[in-house]
């Protein structure tokens, strides 16, 4: 009604709210509503703002869970039904995964025992290692991405993309993790599907030599390599649904900016308390010197006759 009296000035205010049965009491109190609003339309209308910046800034990934853990890390106090209730009023909304896998066996290859039994928890980084391929469409053709996680800290180690996907591929892959991380041999599981690509000797050879265990679930089960499935759900989700690549180039800038720029050192996850992998390894190896700190004994002073 007070647009319509906006609009429509020359209408009279006594005469429309006569017409409307409304109390001009009732009128000037939402006039007044509308110059003056209350604290908590004001801090509703700040927390909108906040809630829209970290949404824009996590690519619009992000929805109410990771919002609230957001705003509670830079110190802002709000209910998680709030935000909820801000974003759908603003209508801010994060983005669900869909399921896809694929695998290509080789029937005569010996697949390596399931040390894992889909018990996808570590005691510290390097201690499992899951790993995955999937396909990504371009305009030039399928652009292949491999990629190596660690199960501790659900950090990315290693990624490769290439044309065609081969033993190569996920050859450079385990290199590429191997030479940028402090790997103790016979301490490391090397966990992947049935692929003909991790079955291959070149594979098998430089895990042997690396001193990795290898190991694969059961044929034709997600859930036996769910760690690396649920990767591909997450990638392909916030990086590449809805997007078109002209060139394989395209593609990997967009991979390079998404898992070095955002996933590994800024995308929180709540079975990581709401730290980013980075993160969350780097709280891991402060308390892991902290203790070994507190541990130290001091040194016994000499004994003189």
């Amino acid at each position: 009604m007070t647009a319509l009296l906006d609009e429509h000035p020359h209408l009279g205010v006594e005469r429309v709210l006569r017409e409307l049965s409304v109390p001009s009491s009732t009128y000037y109190r939402w006039r007044r509503a509308e110059r003056e609003p209350c604290e908590r339309v004001r801090r509703d209308a700040e927390l909108t703002g906040q809630i829209k910046e970290i949404h824009a800034d996590s690519g619009g990934v992000y929805g109410s869970p990771r919002v609230h853990a957001v705003l509670k890390r830079v110190g802002v106090h709000v209910g998680r039904k709030r935000v909820e209730r801000l974003m759908r009023e603003a209508d801010i909304a994060g983005i669900s995964p869909r399921r896809k896998g694929f695998t290509r066996r080789d029937p005569k290859a010996t697949p390596a025992p399931d040390l894992v039994q889909r018990d996808f928890t570590a005691s510290g980084p390097n201690r499992l290692w899951v790993t995955d391929l999937t396909m990504i469409a371009t305009g030039e053709g399928p652009l292949w991405l491999s990629a190596i996680r660690d199960a501790f800290s659900r950090r990315v180690v290693a990624w490769e993309t290439s044309a065609r996907a081969d033993a190569d591929l996920v050859l450079s892959t385990l290199e590429y993790a191997l030479a940028s991380r402090e790997v103790e041999p016979g301490q490391l599981i090397h966990h992947a599907d049935h692929g003909c690509q991790y079955t291959s000797i070149k594979l098998t050879t430089r895990l042997l030599r690396a001193g990795v265990q290898a190991s694969m679930g059961s044929v034709g089960d997600l859930y036996d390599n769910a760690l690396a499935e649920n990767l591909w759900m997450i990638t392909k989700t916030e990086c590449i649904r809805g997007r078109v690549f002209a060139t394989r180039a395209e593609a990997n800038l967009a991979l390079f900016e998404y898992i070095d720029g955002f996933y590994n050192s800024r995308r929180i996850q709540k079975r990581l308390g709401y730290l980013s992998p980075i993160e969350f390894e780097e709280k891991h190896y402060a308390d892991q010197a902290t203790a070994e700190r507190t541990n130290l004994k001091p040194c016994q002073p000499a004994l003189t006759s």
